[in-house]
């Protein structure tokens, strides 16, 4: 638009620059140079253009900081043409629609300006372009005063001062007024917070806009959130992004020999007796590994528990002559085997033996079985006062309870060892170029009485913490009453050569191997005598150590599947158990390391590293007792890891629930010796779960919380050196499974379990299986009960056969949920709604409780601890052909008093019952 000719001539003052321009209250004076225009408006134009046109050098030069002109009028928009910013106009030739778009263009010019470089100067405008979170936080600390509203009246001719004048300088009051009525058709309100540049009504707007559409976003996100729609997306992914399949075959491919080897050569160095210096030492190994591998939570906790420790010169076995002297002892060691790089291999002794000195005749009692000493009764061998020469393996395995039938029947000591009948030359070749027990290798054992008592013997029941109450050594039931010790069969040969003509020849089957036995009697009263001294150190409060440590779940952190191993051993423990620690510290590695990349599984994963379990399962034990109620609300699976390589072939033994799982996984492992799947060489030796037993560590968690427990392992049901020196890491790289092939094969079985129970929406527990088992096994004890002569079986168990039908049929109901669940997965396009997310997590729970619901929380008759109903030990082992399904109720048949036979099936009967109405709710 052409400037009005008419107008004077009225110099304009010198251009300031943009900041100078923008300040509230500022004036030039008149008396400027014309000659500083020039550079005014360059520097102007630089400070406006800055991070507008990048590519022009001086854009980035800092503005000029001096003191601002006096008397300066903002400039106007004269014309529509966006390239002429600056030139000015005068209100009395512009009409009014100009000028107000003209202010309009002025402001818009304002809110478009990238002030990046004025963010430095001490005074800031206010630009669109500026993020809340940009500016640094120092920028904010002005006072706390309320915001206050102003009149901002603006005019295209009026000065700072708010003075309008005309072109003259007079100014008529016509115009006076007439400017005044335009100014106050253009009021406006702006918002001034104190210490911030005011803001025009276009900004004010575009702020409270845009600060009302964030809130919205904001709580439309908080409501989806709030509302749990993606919980289900949140839980099968969360932040985690990992195909599970991928993580599978992570998994299974990264199990590396050569760190189970390194593992299992650190762990067997050194003798490491429980609660000694080199246990110790390895309990401080283990932690510092947890932590190295990533694991959370790394802990160890010590229990006070009672302890014995042979001594050097405390043992002794001499045949006397009949001055009481003697005329033979015993060697009683091992040869030094070498491979111990501190202290020394441990002593020959048993675990939980009684200290004493005694004396008496020598009797050979064969495997010490329940039919053994029927035999001796029938011959007429008075045992009374009498030592026992007893031999290893037999149909009952647990040295303890036949110790416990020597003691009742009258011996006063017994003397064990291992026959190369059973595991020695005969079988093969003998360690250390073969697996079977050479003629000096000792067995030592623990002789606890497990099927009684579990743990710490004088705790029986709860944690061994110091400032808990502690029975007297002679109150136990868990200890043997007479000294024992082990032999080699090297020292076994005297002592049967002298057995001869005393007694009787023995029967068949009782004849062993040991060479240069010609004949082989049963010994008497008048055999000759030999003594046994088993002098120890006993401690009844000896420090143990646990180390635990975790990976959190991301869904239920509450719920954790634990894998435990114990640490202790009685020799070199390269068989039992570091080839199970080699495995299990494998698997944190690898698991560590996915937790590193940001994977998490839903249910936590906790690693537990026992102490004192050949002694008698004694740190699993006290962990299970101090933490009872957390366990059964949380502990969801334990998987065991013991001796696991003792030969090719797979084993599992605990729970029904794992059956279906371990097929699965089975499906996946190849063994290379067989080039077929581990599930094939199952399927063609018609393998299956053997039931739980008590000879590892698993025995807690099923008998005493009822967690579904599984032990797997590799063996070929040959012997090899247990608890002997000779059983060393040597024999297991060399001999037992060379290149560690059936361990790396054991820890991707490992690895898949703990994914699949730790990691999959629905927890995979085959309750199917488990009641089906039920109900076959409450038919065959009637059919077993009518053998041993029960009068109406099936009367007396009645109760008992419907309650496993009615939990079979609860069980078909409650696992119809999966498909339910499948197809509502599946008709979302994978995603879970929250309610059926809710759903899966509650099925989850009840699945983790279905075992826990069947303990008689009043246990067994004088085994408190044992309070599966369904299945556990025997008190006394009869082999592995007896029931094992309902042991008291086959307690008290064996018994025949049917009376308790009946009262303990319609007491397990209420038991199912309960535990089927748990399914249906």
């Amino acid at each position: 638009m052409a400037r009005n000719q008419d107008a004077p001539y009225d110099p304009a003052p010198p251009i300031p620059t943009y900041e100078e321009a923008v300040a509230a209250g500022s004036a030039w004076h008149r008396d400027v140079d014309p000659r500083d225009h020039a550079s005014a408006a360059e520097a102007e134009g630089q400070s406006l253009l800055t991070g507008r046109h990048a590519s022009d050098p001086s854009s980035s030069s800092n503005p000029p900081r001096g003191r601002r002109p006096r008397g300066y009028r903002p400039p106007t928009v004269e014309t529509d043409d966006e390239s002429n910013l600056f030139s000015s106009s005068d209100s009395e030739t512009d009409s009014e629609d100009e000028r107000e778009a003209a202010q309009v263009r002025r402001e818009m010019q304002e809110l478009e300006i990238d002030d990046s470089e004025v963010h430095r100067r001490a005074r800031l405008s206010w630009g669109k372009r500026i993020g809340l979170l940009s500016l640094p936080q120092w920028r904010w600390k002005w006072r706390w005063r309320l915001p206050s509203l102003r009149r901002n009246r603006g005019s295209a001719s009026g000065s700072a001062g708010g003075d309008s004048q005309g072109a003259d300088g007079a100014g008529s009051a016509s115009s006076g007024t007439g400017t005044q009525e335009a100014e106050s058709s253009r009021s406006r309100w702006c918002f001034q917070p104190p210490g911030l540049p005011k803001l025009g009504s276009g900004a004010l707007f575009l702020l409270v806009a845009r600060t009302l559409a964030l809130l919205m976003l904001m709580a439309f996100v908080y409501l989806l959130f709030a509302s749990d729609l993606f919980s289900g997306m949140a839980r099968r992914m969360g932040s985690r992004m990992f195909d599970p399949e991928s993580v599978r075959i992570h998994v299974q491919a990264s199990v590396d020999p050569r760190r189970i080897r390194d593992h299992l050569k650190h762990y067997t160095s050194y003798a490491h007796l429980a609660g000694t210096a080199g246990d110790f030492a390895l309990m401080e190994d283990t932690e510092m590994l947890f932590r190295k591998y990533g694991l959370e939570g790394v802990t160890r906790d010590v229990y006070h528990v009672y302890l014995n420790y042979p001594k050097a010169g405390g043992r002794a076995v001499e045949i006397l002559g009949a001055d009481g002297k003697p005329t033979w002892s015993a060697k009683l060691e091992e040869d030094d085997v070498g491979g111990l790089s501190a202290g020394r291999q441990t002593f020959a002794f048993h675990a939980h033996s009684k200290s004493g000195d005694v004396k008496g005749p020598l009797v050979y009692v064969n495997y010490g079985s329940e039919d053994d000493f029927k035999v001796l009764k029938a011959d007429g061998i008075d045992t009374r006062g009498a030592i026992a020469l007893l031999r290893h393996r037999g149909t009952e395995p647990d040295l303890g309870p036949r110790l416990k039938a020597v003691e009742e029947a009258g011996f006063v000591g017994c003397l064990t060892y291992v026959d190369p009948a059973d595991d020695g030359f005969l079988k093969g070749a003998t360690a250390p170029n073969g697996r079977y027990m050479p003629q000096g290798g000792v067995q030592r054992d623990s002789v606890s009485l497990r099927h009684w008592v579990l743990g710490d013997v004088l705790t029986p029941g709860w944690g061994s913490k110091d400032n808990m109450p502690r029975m007297k050594v002679g109150q136990t039931k868990g200890l043997i009453r007479i000294p024992s010790l082990p032999l080699a069969w090297r020292d076994a040969k005297p002592l049967l050569q002298a057995l001869k003509g005393f007694g009787h020849p023995v029967p068949n089957g009782w004849a062993g191997g040991v060479p240069d036995v010609p004949e082989w009697w049963t010994g008497n009263a008048s055999a000759p005598v030999v003594r046994l001294k088993n002098e120890q150190d006993e401690a009844e409060r000896q420090p143990i150590w646990n180390v635990y440590g975790y990976i959190a779940g991301i869904e239920q952190s509450n719920k954790k599947v634990v894998i435990g191993n114990h640490r202790d051993s009685l020799a070199s423990g390269a068989v039992d158990a570091h080839s199970g620690t080699a495995v299990m510290m494998e698997l944190v590695r690898i698991l560590g390391d996915l937790v590193a990349r940001g994977w998490q599984p839903l249910r936590t994963i906790e690693f537990a590293s026992w102490d004192a379990s050949e002694y008698n399962l004694i740190g699993s034990t006290e962990y299970v007792e101090q933490n009872e109620d957390a366990l059964r609300e949380g502990a969801v699976a334990y998987i065991n890891l013991d001796r696991i390589v003792t030969g090719g072939t797979f084993r599992a033994a605990g729970s029904p629930v794992f059956r279906t799982l371990l097929l699965q996984i089975l499906n996946r492992v190849a063994d290379p010796h067989y080039n077929i799947t581990l599930r094939d060489r199952w399927i063609q030796r018609e393998g299956d779960i053997d039931p739980p037993g008590i000879d590892s560590d698993y025995a807690a968690f099923h008998n005493i919380i009822g967690t579904s427990s599984l032990d797997i392992r590799f063996d070929g049901g040959q012997p090899y050196p247990a608890r002997s020196a000779y059983g060393n890491y040597e024999l297991v790289e060399k001999v037992l499974d060379p290149g560690l092939v059936y361990h790396t094969l054991l820890g991707q079985v490992l690895g898949l379990l703990i994914l699949e129970l730790a990691d999959g929406p629905l927890l995979p527990l085959d309750l199917s299986t488990y009641a089906d088992n039920m109900v076959r096994s409450a038919s065959a004890l009637e059919t077993w009960a009518a053998k041993m002569g029960a009068p109406e079986p099936g009367l007396m168990l009645t109760s008992l056969r419907h309650a496993s039908r009615q939990v079979a049929h609860s069980v078909r109901e409650f696992r119809s949920f999966e498909t339910k669940w499948e197809n509502s997965v599946v008709s979302a396009g994978g995603w879970e709604p929250s309610s059926m997310g809710r759903q899966r997590m509650e099925y989850n729970t009840r699945s983790a409780k279905f075992e826990s619901n069947l303990l008689d929380e009043k246990g067994m008759p004088d085994r408190t601890q044992f309070r599966h109903v369904v299945l556990g030990p025997q008190t006394w082992p009869r082999g592995a052909k007896e029931p094992v399904y309902f042991p008291a109720v086959r307690e008290a048949i064996i018994a025949k008093n049917w009376t308790a036979a009946r009262i303990a099936a319609d007491r397990a009967a209420t038991i199912l019952q309960a535990a089927a109405d748990g399914l249906s709710k």
